[in-house]
Order: structure tokens, then C-alpha cells, then sequence
């Protein structure tokens, strides 16, 4: 059975902490960043995008964020994506 799964995608959300979150802008509009999504990419390796709110109210778009250059977010989506796979690894099946 093994052979016939093919895993396309496997991303994570991630709440960024209140120290940690951070205000970008995207078409005049200000948003708060408060959520990342972490993908593994087919080599291994992580890449992350952020989410957030405007900061002005509202619903705002989905609207994806480079993260900034920061250790402490780097930090946090590599200690994320090492929590998502020991919680994938005792999934307990469908429910």
C-alpha cells in the first residue's frame, strides 16, 4: 500500500506569539501578522509564509507575508514543524 501514496503537500498553521508577531503593509493596507503557514517542501527542507488582520479592522484578504529575518521566527517554525511531525507520527487513525 505504501507505494501507491503520494504525499503532494504537508503544511502546518502556527500562531506566532504576541512577542513575536509584527505589522507589514501590502497595497496601502496594514496588516498584523499573527499566523504562519509552514510547508515541507519535497527536499526536506521548510518554507513559511505569514497571515495576519489589517490592523484598521476588518477581514482583509488572504494575504500572504515574507517572513522577516528574525532567529526567534526561525526558532519557532522549526520547533513547530519538529512538534507537527512527532504529533503525525502518533496519529492514532481516522475518527
Amino acid at each position: 500500500m505504501d507505494d501507491e501514496v503520494e504525499v503532494s503537500a504537508m503544511a502546518i498553521n502556527v500562531s506566532v506569539p504576541e512577542r513575536l508577531q509584527w505589522n507589514d503593509t501590502r497595497r496601502g493596507e496594514e496588516f498584523l501578522l499573527t499566523t504562519l503557514n509552514v510547508r515541507m517542501l519535497p527536499d526536506g527542507t521548510l518554507a513559511a509564509k505569514a497571515y495576519g488582520r489589517p490592523t484598521a479592522g476588518g477581514r482583509g484578504a488572504y494575504t500572504s507575508f515574507r517572513l522577516p529575518d528574525s532567529l526567534e521566527l526561525a526558532a519557532l517554525v522549526e520547533a513547530a514543524a519538529t512538534e507537527a511531525a512527532a504529533k503525525w507520527s502518533a496519529h492514532r487513525g481516522l475518527a
